[in-house]
């Protein structure tokens, strides 16, 4: 049998992912109105402090210092400025030199910018942002559990809007990693702020990243809401996203980021274009994702479909899921242990 001390601490790990995964709900549930990138980044600020986690929100002058125009460029369009909230998880007494980044997705509100959504069911634009929260939300977590890992938790934060100012069509950015993006579709966003904030994680001494995004409509096509789709090297890697995803009881699904996709992306006049067309559009965005990680062990989870459900069940209410916080909480754990 399960003697007292195990069963504790059982229950006690049992309530603080719940609890954790609540809050993610409800950060994702929260309206567009009441959750700018500047209160989310204040949300973060409040959730994980208390959990001895050190915070520190870069404004868009920070933001503009570190030539990080992917980000910018997504903002633009938007009268509420961008924020780059970064956690950072330091165990006294750290199990390896491994350091474990986790980034999310903060797009607060998509209207897909210039290049605009139809309107039916744009209202759940609100939830662009499930990945960060994930993110913030597994720092809680990892905080409150006292996982010997260095963990840090990197969310760019945004508005995709539509302005005077916005980002137009054809336009040329350039990430802080120096790689120049044309624009071809405003609506393809996420995987801008992404690849400013990953590079960012290795600036910050990451050995091995994770992001978790809802990236693209193709990937609810590919697998719907069964599963989310995984993708990155090396295969080892991606296997203990994997297994650290089965042991959460949250579904991830391989998906290949082959050579091949690169050329979907080749740009007349940058080094990349921003969308890869139809074919293959989860594995063109993990492509577009791939050229900013470089060497890193990485992968990249597309939570479009599984950030969202449309009907309660079970221990799922109707709206937002918090998927993903269990996984990278565990994925900590496990890299603690390895």
């Amino acid at each position: 049998g399960l003697d007292a001390v195990k069963f504790q601490e059982a229950v006690r790990i049992g309530v603080t992912l719940g609890e954790a995964t609540n809050r993610a709900r409800e950060l994702t549930n929260s309206p567009g109105n009441l959750l700018v990138p500047e209160t989310f980044a204040e949300e973060a600020r409040e959730l994980v402090s208390d959990s001895g986690i050190q915070v520190e929100v870069l404004d868009e002058i920070a933001i503009r210092d570190l030539g990080m125009e992917l980000l910018l460029g997504v903002s633009r369009g938007s009268v509420e400025k961008p924020r780059l909230i970064v956690m950072r998880h330091e165990p006294k007494h750290p199990s390896s030199n491994e350091v474990l980044a986790l980034v999310g997705k903060g797009v607060t509100f998509d209207s897909g910018g210039i290049s605009i959504k139809p309107a039916d069911g744009m209202e759940q634009m609100k939830g662009d942002m499930a990945g960060g929260a994930a993110v913030v939300c597994a720092m809680r977590a990892i905080g409150r559990l006292g996982i010997p890992t260095r963990v840090i938790g990197i969310v760019p934060a945004t508005e995709n809007m539509p302005g005077g100012r916005a980002t137009k069509p054809g336009d040329v950015l350039t990430s802080a990693s120096g790689t120049t993006v044309e624009v071809i579709n405003t609506d393809a966003e996420g995987r801008l702020i992404l690849a400013d904030a990953l590079w960012y994680a290795r600036q910050q001494g990451a050995t091995r990243i994770v992001d978790v995004a809802t990236l693209t409509g193709a990937c609810v096509v590919a697998l719907g809401k069964a599963a989310s789709g995984l993708f990155g090297y090396p295969d080892k890697w991606t296997e203990r996203v994997r297994e650290a995803g089965m042991r959460a009881g949250e579904r991830l699904w391989p998906l290949p980021v082959y050579a091949d996709y690169k050329e979907q992306l080749r740009s007349e006049v940058a080094d990349l274009s921003n969308v890869g067309g139809r074919a293959a559009g989860a594995c063109t965005a993990a492509s577009f994702l791939s050229a900013f990680v470089g060497d890193t062990a990485w992968a990249h989870i597309d939570i479009a479909g599984t950030a969202w459900s449309e009907e309660k069940s079970g221990a799922q209410p109707k709206g937002a899921t918090g998927v993903m916080v269990r996984t990278l909480t565990q994925l900590a754990e496990m890299t603690a242990r390895q």
